[in-house]
């Protein structure tokens, strides 16, 4: 295997733009894949919980190319991947546990938002969860149960309504802000004014 450093190209300019003046400079297929399995590898350890289309789009590499690169990385330990629904989602090898399904939530709009509201709302109800979000009941069912799974919230019945809170002690949330800050800096902005009162 030969190994590329990219990290003074990719810390001044795009994927694309590094890969594109790499491959320039490439006498050999074998150097041009070996740079494409550098950049999915380093876009990975950027973007935890990243899933096949958002890693092809954002780095502009055709789909096979980048499920073939994928499985090299998982067979080799570098990455590992979990699937939910429709999504594959990947992750360097060192993130386990609680922390991989926060990065795999907040990697899907919905669902940090469903979760960001619960936070700030405290308690509120699926009518509410459903109006602020903007998808159906049915929806926020399926959501609401896959986060209850998770040991990420739980529901309770008041009265007619169903509510949810957050559950879990307070580092692993404080984690979670953490990783948003570190991985989800558009989110952190948009959230982190409006839920740092909830940890303190």
């Amino acid at each position: 295997m030969i190994w590329i450093n990219t990290d003074c190209f990719l810390a001044s300019v795009s994927y694309k733009e590094s890969i594109d003046r790499y491959i320039g400079y490439l006498p050999t297929d074998k150097l041009h894949t070996e740079l494409k399995y550098d950049a999915i590898r380093d876009f990975i350890q950027r973007n935890p919980g990243s899933h096949l289309r958002r890693i092809k789009k954002e780095l502009n590499i055709s789909m096979g190319t980048v499920q073939y690169q994928l499985n090299r990385l998982e067979k080799n330990g570098i990455i590992t991947s979990s699937k939910r629904g429709f999504y594959r989602y990947y992750f360097p090898v060192a993130i386990k546990g609680f922390d991989r399904e926060i990065l795999e939530i907040l990697s899907q709009d919905t669902v940090s938002q469903i979760i960001l509201f619960i936070i700030e709302k405290k308690i509120p109800t699926q009518v509410e969860v459903a109006k602020e979000v903007g998808i159906s009941h049915a929806s926020i069912n399926w959501h609401m149960q896959r986060l209850i799974e998770l040991d990420v919230i739980e529901e309770f019945k008041d009265g007619n309504y169903k509510r949810y809170r957050i559950i879990g002690n307070h580092e692993r949330w404080v984690n979670m802000l953490a990783f948003m800050k570190n991985y989800y800096p558009s989110l952190w902005n948009k959230w982190s004014s409006r839920i740092t009162e909830f940890f303190l």
